[in-house]
């Protein structure tokens, strides 16, 4: 009998974490992936297009958690989340990255006295300011086998007191997704659908709550887009929550930024790949810049990526600083990829293996 293994995920990030275990998994003979949508992101642009991309079925099991802060959606995964365990009990329960979701399914999963891997384990940012940093290491302190992307994170665990036995650096899981889809990204030819050549426009991507729900300060980030973009184009793939910011506030940008609505994940690697650089707040997008070598400005004051920084093509900047870290940034002569230990495109597989150890 085969052992039923869930792999919970409700933001698109996440999808993209779960998404090479859940194949990998599915080609093995002794497990039995389960596919939990918490409905973190709800909007079809955020969710529906990424899991057709990354092949991911139709949700075995949705939980429908709708909540509207960070209270409430964690408490809406967990009490949707215990009914489904309770229901029907699987063998190991997966939880990736650290969103809401993630905290709110770890917390269910353990309550019951189920066993739970944390995919993406040890990141730390160290600012506890940022919610992704309170549910990261509350996961990680409930989780029995942790899965971590680099050295400076298996680092972290140890100097938290995490049992080294619970520890496997398998490597990052995201890059195993740009590896199983980089034919079809290379294939969508997105910059030249937009008449962009390669190396001649920017990207730029804003969600964080620091960076977008202060009117005064997303206004002023725009403005500075905006100053770039009289220079060389900046597309903005707009994330909803960005977008919602923008229009309750009456922001206008730039003609010079080409807005657009959230992309799917292929399309938007496409975009990614040819840019000349990239400006955003996001995590994932550190990690695939870093492995695809190009310029990546983020807009934040710490990263729980540190080795995007010490290996990579990473640089954290201010506002203020924006525009001198971009020129900087694309008049630099650009050199071939970082090479990162693990960031191979098998780190699904070495996970699979080391879930195997401890289910049978």
């Amino acid at each position: 009998m085969k052992a039923r293994i869930h792999l919970v995920a409700g933001a698109r990030p996440n999808f993209m974490k779960i998404g090479p275990l859940y194949h990998a998994l599915a080609a093995s003979d002794w497990a039995e992936p389960i596919f939990v949508h918490t409905g973190q992101h709800y909007d079809p642009l955020m969710s529906e297009v990424f899991l057709r991309d990354i092949g991911l079925p139709l949700p075995h099991v949705h939980l429908g958690a709708s909540g509207d802060s960070h209270a409430t959606m964690t408490a809406d995964v967990m009490v949707a989340y215990e009914k489904a365990l309770k229901a029907n009990p699987p063998d190991y329960v997966v939880v990736a990255g650290d969103v809401d979701s993630t905290l709110g399914a770890a917390l269910a999963t353990r309550k019951l006295n189920l066993r739970l891997a944390h995919l993406e384990a040890g990141l730390r940012s160290f600012d506890r300011t940022m919610p992704e940093e309170i549910n990261r290491r509350l996961t990680d302190a409930m989780s029995d086998l942790l899965w971590t992307p680099s050295e400076d994170a298996d680092l972290n665990l140890a100097r938290e007191g995490i049992d080294s036995t619970s520890i496997v650096r398998i490597g990052n899981v995201m890059i195993d997704a740009y590896v199983r889809l980089e034919s079809a990204i290379t294939g969508a030819r997105v910059p030249n659908e937009m008449g962009l050549s390669a190396k001649s426009y920017l990207v730029a991507t804003l969600h964080r709550p620091a960076n977008v729900d202060d009117p005064v300060k997303l206004a002023l980030l725009l403005d500075s887009l905006g100053t770039i973009a009289a220079d060389i184009p900046i597309t903005f793939p707009v994330h909803p929550r960005t977008r919602k910011a923008m229009k309750a506030s009456g922001i206008s940008v730039s003609k010079n930024i080409k807005l657009l609505e959230p992309m799917s994940y292929i399309r938007f690697m496409s975009l990614i790949r040819d840019a000349a650089a990239v400006i955003t707040d996001s995590g994932g997008i550190q990690e695939e810049t870093t492995y695809l070598g190009i310029p990546c400005l983020t807009l934040r004051e710490s990263t729980e990526r540190p080795v995007t920084i010490t290996h990579g093509t990473n640089r954290l900047v201010q506002p203020a600083d924006l525009a001198t870290a971009v020129r900087t940034a694309i008049s630099a002569p650009r050199g071939s990829a970082p090479s990162i230990p693990l960031w191979d495109g098998h780190a699904a597989e070495r996970a699979a293996r080391s879930l195997k150890d401890r289910v049978g």
